[in-house]
């Protein structure tokens, strides 16, 4: 008899929130930001990427609530000593063409990006397996779809409203806009709070 045990696998947690009046307020007031701010360079391709402080401006603290209770579940679930700190929180204003480069995000724990607005052929999130030296050996498969455990890559289509959080080590990049309007998410950062003695 033979069984099997997966191991070190890579937890990715999805919620779909689905709240079009949030998206419109979220909306509204990034666009107004772009307007009066030229963004900073980080990952991304001809696209703005607004000043990582998002998460301390008044008018979006329904979101970074929002967040800090899908992280809670999270570090429930993963076994996480500690509470969650949001470190730091931006905005993606990615038009046609604009993309974002593979990347990671150091010093942090967990990461992710929540949908605003977002059209079909907008980009879609790609992430990698990150077991590097599993590409040392790439064997044939048999025809058809293979489960999910043996991906080597995932892609995630942006829809308004869902949020997709993964491990800040996990090596992700977002494909071209190639749709006629423009593609807005917010990303982040979570950490643990330091245990005083």
């Amino acid at each position: 008899m033979i069984f099997r045990e997966e191991h070190f696998p890579t937890s990715i947690y999805i919620a779909d929130l689905k709240d079009q009046n949030l998206n419109n307020d979220l909306e509204k007031n990034i666009l107004a930001w772009a307007n009066k701010d030229r963004g900073i360079t980080r990952s991304n391709i001809k696209g703005w990427h607004s000043t990582t402080d998002m998460h301390e401006k008044e008018e979006y603290k329904e979101l970074v609530n929002l967040l800090y209770r899908a992280q809670m579940t999270i570090y429930q679930q993963e076994h996480l000593d500690s509470e969650a700190l949001l470190g730091s929180m931006w905005a993606n204003i990615n038009p046609p063409g604009g993309m974002n480069r593979a990347h990671m995000h150091p010093n942090s724990l967990w990461s992710g990006v929540y949908y605003v607005k977002a059209s079909k052929n907008s980009g879609m999130l790609r992430i990698d397996d990150p077991r590097s030296v599993a590409a040392m050996s790439r064997p044939r498969m048999k025809k058809g779809a293979p489960p999910s455990r043996l991906w080597r890559e995932l892609s995630y289509e942006p829809v308004p409203g869902k949020l997709i959080m993964f491990p800040s080590w996990l090596v992700h990049s977002v494909d071209s806009n190639e749709s006629n309007d423009i593609r807005i998410s917010i990303s982040f950062n979570f950490l643990q709070k330091c245990m005083t003695a």
